[in-house]
């Protein structure tokens, strides 16, 4: 790609205005706790689904950039302002977050090191059922946070971790001093339902559910990447990952031909509808690559797609597409 589109190389680097962001979500998203935290759940719920979940989206994407140092130009300073994006998802997450990411980047569909990959049991226990499928999304933040890390060979715990898990306490116990435990209810259910039951948590889906058997990266081209900071342009994401938000919807406009065959999507909303009515796709539909100590990337993947609900049986064999090359 960067042979045939040099001028690429120029849309590489860091926009610290992603800063100015992160502060200004932070301080709107604490202030709409403590403006709903005296306020029955007929008021704190439906805004913790619409305006926190939105917001709380919005700020995973920025830590996104930070893991990628997007930010700043040196590493430092993009784990501070990603722990300052972290404040008010509740829980601690930022820095592992990143380290979790950057493996799922080196070896993706790697089963011991991707943590994106839902795993044989958690697959099996899902199965094909839409309330079962529901339940799976809506539990999200414990799935990601609990149950795949502890299926992963590695183990990330190290200064800025522990630095991240100290801060966030901190930070959430002066606020449970200042204002009593009524905006902990807005917060807690802002950041369940960033990345669960709702439109924004089909991202999880479009992002690497394999619905080409050429293809295990997906874009997402709708309006909602305009409050998801383009967090939807997966592909190019994967493919040039030194470009920060802003400028990702350039790489597609500049190297058209290269995107212009891959499926994408246009509405998360449709995804997630799909995804709960439509038997056939399931938490098997992905690509792994069995782990050898002399892997190269070119070598053959295999799709899960279960003949029957209990195991993991390879559907088809082939190679990756350009698409998704981290």
């Amino acid at each position: 790609m960067l042979a045939a589109h040099p001028e690429l190389r120029r849309l590489a680097g860091y926009s610290p205005t992603t800063a100015i962001w992160i502060v200004c979500l932070v301080i709107a998203q604490i202030g709409l706790a403590l403006l709903l935290g005296g306020r029955g759940w007929i008021w704190w719920l439906p805004c913790s689904y619409i305006v926190g979940a939105t917001i709380d989206h919005a700020l995973w994407a920025l830590i996104h950039d930070c893991s990628h140092n997007l930010v700043f130009r040196s590493r430092t300073p993009n784990r501070l302002i990603s722990i300052v994006a972290n404040l008010p998802l509740v829980v601690p997450s930022a820095i592992s977050f990143a380290k979790y990411h950057l493996l799922h980047h080196r070896h993706m569909g790697d089963m011991d090191l991707d943590a994106g990959v839902p795993g044989p049991t958690e697959s099996a226990v899902i199965g094909r059922s839409g309330f079962a499928k529901a339940v799976w999304l809506a539990g999200t933040i414990v799935v990601q946070g609990a149950v795949r890390p502890n299926r992963l060979k590695v183990r990330l715990m190290d200064g800025w971790t522990a630095a991240n898990i100290v801060i966030q306490f901190v930070c959430i116990g002066l606020l449970a001093a200042l204002a009593g435990a009524g905006p902990f209810k807005y917060l807690i259910a802002s950041t369940v339902f960033a990345i669960g039951l709702h439109p924004l948590g089909a991202r999880w889906i479009q992002e690497h559910f394999a619905r080409r058997p050429d293809q295990e990266t997906y874009s997402y081209y709708g309006p909602l990447n305009k409050v998801c900071f383009n967090v939807g342009y997966h592909n190019e994401h994967h493919d040039l990952v030194t470009i920060p938000w802003s400028r990702l919807p350039e790489v597609r406009r500049m190297a058209p031909e290269f995107y212009a065959g891959l499926h994408s999507y246009s509405s998360w909303t449709a995804l997630l509808v799909e995804f709960l009515r439509n038997r056939q796709m399931t938490l098997y539909d992905y690509i792994i690559r069995p782990r050898t100590t002399d892997r190269s990337p070119s070598d053959d993947t295999v799709q899960w797609h279960p003949k029957d609900e209990r195991a993991p049986q390879p559907r088809y064999q082939g190679g990756t597409s350009m698409a998704g090359k981290g």
